[in-house]
């Protein structure tokens, strides 16, 4: 018989993973703000049910992809906040030194295979890692994180078809939020969509309330176990809202204000605090674990604002080699 503790426990992380994403978020929108950051940025806020709820239930040697709005899954995967936050502000400290930015985000010592500012780009990816996973018999699998708008690029057949062709092991996390970029995804997606696009193809696939990180953990759950024990691949259709606009720069106002007011009744770090709270955690732990977020994402933009910038050099490094460069100031 299970501890009753222990469910209480997987909330509480789940509590906390999501207020860490939303606080990692909420400050680097008020970095780029300020000024601090260069370039726009793609934020989660009100999609963190999705990247905690997939993401607890996976391995260290699973592998993810993201795509450009991968904040949250890198936080949820292990990813650090530090060195994540120096890259958004370019510094050599950051993850890719300061020279992919927001969206190309990478960890691999935690599975965190890369963000990818091509839509659709991290499907073929996670295929790969899949296949290579399979080949080396491990009990790993891929887990690929794409929007609503992917499911209309090229690379999702070609995934999906290859993926199911050889019964990969790789979960397949179609993020919904209802928009791609500006425009509303069902305005421009023929047929009864994702789900029904994945079982053609032979791949299982189901439809889940993405503001309800309870609900995305237990289908997560059977999805990832169903996966790993060689049952091929699976997707999940994960409805969910995007609070912000499309980028930093976005904001917004071509969508009615009733629709976001009412999304933010949906809130999913609310609903699960109105759970905890129903289930006995006081009010003060809830507000120490949002304070403990922020504090630690405040630490990491004062490091980032204070780190080195890369040096000149560096810029032909991690690039084709097309031979010797001189570098001339």
């Amino acid at each position: 018989m299970s501890d009753p503790g222990d469910n209480l426990r997987r909330l509480t992380d789940l509590y906390a993973t999501m207020a860490r994403i939303r606080a990692f978020e909420e400050t680097a929108l008020a970095a780029h703000k300020a000024g601090e950051i260069p370039g726009p940025l793609h934020v989660s806020i009100g999609q963190e049910a999705v990247a905690a709820g997939i993401c607890i239930n996976l391995r260290i040697d699973d592998r993810i992809t993201s795509n450009h709005r991968g904040h949250g899954h890198a936080i949820a995967k292990g990813a650090e906040p530090k060195r994540m936050m120096a890259e958004l502000y370019g510094r050599a400290s950051g993850y890719c030194r300061g020279k992919g930015g927001s969206m190309h985000i990478a960890d691999f010592s935690v599975g965190m295979l890369g963000a990818n500012g091509v839509v659709a780009g991290g499907i073929p990816i996670a295929v790969g890692a899949a296949q290579g996973l399979k080949l080396q018999k491990s009990d790993a699998i891929a887990v690929c994180m794409f929007g609503d708008g992917a499911i209309n690029r090229g690379p999702f057949l070609e995934g999906l078809n290859w993926a199911a062709l050889f019964k990969l092991p790789v979960l397949f996390v179609c993020e919904d939020n209802g928009v791609a970029a500006f425009t509303r995804a069902d305005s421009v997606t023929a047929g009864p969509g994702v789900t029904e696009r994945a079982k053609a193809l032979g791949v299982a696939a189901i439809t889940v309330d993405g503001n309800n990180v309870m609900a995305v953990d237990g289908a997560a759950s059977e999805a990832v176990a169903a996966v790993r024990r060689g049952e091929g691949p699976h997707l999940l259709h994960v409805r969910t809202y995007r609070i912000t606009g499309h980028t930093s720069t976005d904001p917004a106002a071509w969508r009615p204000a009733e629709e976001v007011d009412e999304a933010r009744t949906r809130d999913p770090i609310k609903r699960l605090g109105a759970v905890l709270a129903e289930r006995g955690v006081a009010p003060a732990e809830l507000d120490k674990i949002i304070d403990a977020a922020k504090a630690e994402m405040a630490s990491a933009r004062t490091q980032a604002n204070a780190a080195a910038w890369p040096a000149p050099g560096v810029a032909f490094e991690d690039v084709q080699d097309t031979g010797a460069v001189a570098w001339s100031k």
